[in-house]
């Protein structure tokens, strides 16, 4: 009979490297998503919908969007997760400010857009996820939710996208709400295959 392997814990400095180097991941994808004007669920979603409507800057709606949640996150997963959690959407919030100014976009296919920006976005959360953080907001809320009352976290995030693509209704027409679904796929296919119980050691 085999034994599992012993689990083998992260080190500071790749917890480090993984909270620098996936909200790169998600801030590029932003900037794909903007340029073809599409947007994704969760908060970033939430703060592309303000965005469309006032033109204010995603990098500082995105920081302030998820202050509230973070008490949340302390209660339902403990301060180590949540402090991740804050450090990984502050950098997101100044990567996908400081990105435009690094990188100037020419012409892009808008399916191409969608499903790369989608594939880059679930690279940078499936790092997050094996290194115990998230990009806050809606996902906290569910966790939350499904700890104190039961409900489960997968059905309430995915109720809480399909709400956010269907307000983008008002501020964006139907092709590219689209486009965005096709990328909020191509997102979660990447988590769906690389992140299964067991596969994954380390922590």
């Amino acid at each position: 009979m085999s034994q599992n392997p012993p689990v083998v814990r992260h080190t500071l400095f790749e917890d480090a490297q993984a909270l620098l180097v996936a909200p790169l991941f998600v801030a590029f994808a932003i900037l794909l998503f903007r340029h073809a004007g599409l947007l994704t669920g969760g908060t970033v979603g939430i703060a592309f919908l303000l965005h469309y409507v006032g033109d204010w800057p995603i990098g500082p709606l995105l920081f302030a969007i998820n202050l509230p949640f973070y008490y949340l996150g302390v209660r339902a997963l403990g301060w180590t997760f949540t402090l991740k959690t804050f450090i990984a959407v502050s950098l997101l919030a100044v990567y996908t400010e400081v990105l435009p100014g690094l990188i100037t976009l020419g012409e892009v296919n808008r399916v191409f857009a969608a499903v790369m920006a989608g594939f880059m976005a679930g690279v940078g959360l499936l790092m997050l996820i094996r290194h115990k953080a998230s990009l806050g907001g809606i996902g906290i809320l569910a966790i939350h939710l499904q700890n104190s009352r039961g409900w489960r976290a997968g059905k309430l995030q995915m109720a809480a996208d399909l709400s956010i693509l269907a307000a983008a209704f008002f501020v964006r027409d139907p092709t590219s709400i689209a486009l965005s679904i096709l990328g909020a796929v191509a997102l979660n296919l990447v988590i769906a295959v690389n992140h299964k119980a067991g596969r994954y050691m380390g922590i």
